[in-house]
């Protein structure tokens, strides 16, 4: 069991990241400033900055968050998120001083942020951008108002080695004037500067393009879906068990049995065309339509070895699909032995059937999630929770690499074709808000907002608790 746990826990993680990583690396792309990119949610165990980014991991497993500057329900910033940007933007400073050389005996980076920004602004001759400064010549004062572009800071190239950004500026000698972090947060997010609010509104979500912000919410689950033909292309790599053409039972009553089909015959030839494996027998067969065929048999082994040729008419029953539901199909009634070869691609090959495996995996699983919402199959057959993830992943683990990255790409396009729905709070809600915005020519009122998100998160908790239970009867019921 603990495999399994551990197991699932390394391939949603993996996933999660890949997600993440789509959502972040567009909005980066964009110019939207990333916060936070974290793997779990909160509380966090663990985090470190590096740029404008602070890289998490949470305590809190399964699932993972890119926070942007800026909330996606809201119209104007709020005075909360301008206190965090001001913060973030003191962070910014005291990076790039500690990148350059400037270095203070301290863990508290807010101490620093203070002692840096008095060291900046130690010397009368740094002038804010914007902002009007004394001078004093021949013992008479006057004022002098500088507009940003004349302004050369000397003092904070020597500090931090490139100059401050103008809403940098308005952060610092804030934080200088109150002689303190917090209260120069509080003020600005009360009196924001123009310089500020500029650079807010250019770096933060909401206020981005409209194809922007589409862009980079369907950026997640596309990354998931790309994904999963790069991780198939590996597994036919490094090659992937084939089930050999080798009959394990002819069937009493069926086609086969009829024949004189034995345990043990290897078949070579359908129809006069050499297979190899098991599913190639398997198309030809189901794909005859009934009409007869010729099989070309290996029968023995060593000296007493020798080919012969059948000839069978298929017969159509019922079988169960891989849906879970009844489906009519040309059967003759065998059944494989088990035996397997590994078979190894080279680097073209293995993409072309990386792709093409990846697409009928992915109509596969849109196919059932159809049967599923018209009522074809059940919902309680065919949903799985959690608990029959991990036991899954458990399974493909004693299978062998390739199996896992197999189970993988499954998970993997289930991500991100289940993220493209429709549903508030999944990418896919966000995308129809997105849509309603372009039809309408303006963005949904909060309020109608608030009300979908509200809605989405209760049907998506009803759903994890109902598939949870739902994994809770199998095992209950064998």
């Amino acid at each position: 069991m603990l495999t399994s746990i551990v197991a699932a826990a390394i391939i949603l993680a993996v996933l999660i990241v890949v997600h993440e990583a789509g959502h972040f690396a567009m909005a980066k792309r964009l110019g939207v400033r990333v916060i936070r990119f974290s793997i779990g949610y909160p509380p966090k165990i663990w985090g470190v900055r590096r740029g404008e980014t602070e890289y998490a991991i949470g305590l809190t497993p399964f699932g993972g968050y890119v926070r942007m500057l800026g909330e996606e329900v809201g119209e104007e910033p709020r005075s909360e998120e301008l206190q965090n940007y001001v913060h973030e933007l003191a962070l910014d400073v005291l990076e790039s001083a500690e990148n350059y050389r400037w270095k203070l005996p301290s863990k508290d980076p807010d101490q620093k942020i203070l002692a840096l920004a008095k060291q900046i602004f130690s010397h009368a001759d740094v002038a804010l951008p914007g902002r009007t400064i004394a001078i004093e010549a021949s013992g008479s004062s006057a004022a002098l108002d500088l507009a940003p572009a004349e302004v050369l800071h000397s003092r904070p190239l020597e500090i931090i080695g490139r100059e401050l950004k103008p809403e940098e500026a308005d952060v610092m000698h804030e934080i200088n004037v109150r002689d303190s972090v917090a209260e120069a947060m509080t003020y600005l997010s009360e009196h924001p500067t123009p310089a500020l609010i500029q650079s807010f509104h250019k770096r933060s979500f909401p206020t981005q393009k409209l194809w922007k912000r589409f862009a980079i919410v369907l950026a997640g689950p596309l990354s998931n879906i790309i994904f999963a033909p790069i991780l198939m292309t590996v597994v036919f790599l490094i090659g992937v068990p084939m089930l050999l053409p080798v009959v394990g039972q002819a069937k009493d009553g069926l086609p086969a049995h009829a024949a004189g089909l034995l345990p043990g015959d290897r078949i070579v030839s359908v129809n006069g065309t050499p297979i190899e494996f098991w599913n190639d027998f398997s198309a030809g067969v189901k794909g005859g339509n009934g009409a007869p065929i010729r099989l070309g048999i290996e029968r023995g082994t060593g000296s007493m070895a020798g080919l012969r040729e059948i000839t069978i008419t298929p017969k159509r029953e019922d079988e169960t699909s891989v849906y879970g539901n009844k489906v009519p199909t040309w059967i003759i009634g065998v059944v494989p032995r088990g035996d397997e070869e590994i078979k190894r691609y080279g680097p073209i090959e293995a993409a072309e059937h990386g792709v093409t495996q990846t697409v009928e995996i992915a109509g596969t699983l849109m196919v059932g999630l159809w049967q599923i919402v018209n009522g074809s199959i059940p919902v309680r057959q065919a949903l799985g929770g959690p608990i029959m993830i991990a036991q899954m992943a458990g399974k493909e683990t004693h299978e062998g690499l390739s199996a896992v990255l197999m189970f993988t790409v499954m998970i993997s396009l289930q991500l991100g074709i289940l993220n493209l729905l429709p549903v508030p709070l999944l990418d896919g809600g966000h995308l129809l808000f997105f849509a309603f915005e372009g039809l309408r020519g303006k963005p949904l009122h909060v309020r109608t907002r608030e009300l979908a998100l509200q809605v989405g998160l209760l049907l998506i908790v009803a759903l994890m608790v109902f598939a949870i239970f739902n994994d809770i009867s199998h095992i209950v019921q064998g």
